[in-house]
């Protein structure tokens, strides 16, 4: 199944598909005023921080993982019914869209596609848009769990760092894996043995992202494979791990992230350019 649609193909099925607008950034989490200011006609808001985050559960990084009912509860109330196409869209190169699409593969949706370019995307190509809210008929989809995609907890992406058999990713900033800097969790640096893997360089210059023969290329460079992805808490790792799959790549998610490992006192860090051991 594809990853990607792109604005002419989404355009001109529009009436298709379930769609989905995952409007969040770091800084500004919160789109919901740039959602009904303007959104792609019929798209339904989605709430990274309350629906596919469950900030209930403590330990486990900035953003855990909702659990499979409070999932369930929300997609029925993005009017989400069992075997739609659905379509996930932001205005950050997908980077937030793509904690959706991950979530839905997971509990077993398979057609769910990411908006190439998001939001500005569609705007520069002049699609009709609209304002306000769409709330749609509750929907019927079931979601029994979120094991159609593999996760990883801390203990396992520890083991898996030292060892030679896997390979694990930081898609933060180069300058967060470095430690030069760190705005938002206790600790700089990195998981030891991790390799730098920026998510931006997933992505050309106006926020699409790269051909799958060009990510290809840029995965092989970095020896992966099998791979555990990372970030700061498990949002952006999962646009790393759309990359992947474009480039016809399997990766696995650690959702804690950086987040859960950098509280623990007990986990070791590593800083600079290098993986570290």
């Amino acid at each position: 199944m594809s990853v990607l649609i792109t604005t002419s193909q989404l355009a001109e099925g529009l009436s298709t598909f379930r769609v989905l607008d995952v409007r969040w950034t770091v800084m500004a989490p919160d789109g919901r005023d740039d959602y009904l200011a303007g959104h792609i006609p019929g798209a339904v808001f989605v709430d990274l921080d309350t629906e596919l985050s469950d900030h209930a559960v403590t330990g486990r990084g900035r953003h855990p993982l909702p659990t499979p009912a409070s999932l369930q509860d929300a997609a029925r109330g993005w009017g989400v019914n069992p075997g739609d196409a659905v379509v996930v869209y932001d205005d950050w190169s997908g980077q937030a869209a793509a904690r959706a699409w991950w979530l839905l593969r997971a509990a077993g949706v398979t057609d769910v596609r990411i908006l190439d370019g998001g939001w500005s995307a569609w705007q520069r190509a002049g699609l009709p848009s609209e304002a306000g809210d769409v709330r749609p008929a509750r929907g019927s989809v079931v979601i029994d769990s979120l094991d159609a995609l593999p996760q990883v907890d801390t203990n396992t992406v520890a083991a898996q760092s030292i060892s030679g058999d896997y390979q694990v990713l930081d898609a933060r900033t180069g300058v967060r894996y470095r430690g030069e800097e760190e705005p938002l969790d206790p600790r700089a640096g990195h998981i030891p043995g991790a390799v730098s893997a920026p998510t931006a360089e997933n992505l050309t210059a106006d926020g699409t992202f790269r051909g799958a023969d060009d990510l290809r290329r840029r995965f092989a460079a970095l020896g992966t494979q099998p791979v555990t992805v990372y970030c700061g808490s498990g949002v952006t790792a999962t646009h790393q791990i759309a990359a992947m799959a474009i480039a016809g790549l399997d990766a696995t998610l650690y959702p804690g992230s950086w987040s859960e490992w950098s509280s623990d006192p007990a986990r070791p860090v590593a800083t600079g350019p290098e993986p570290g051991a």
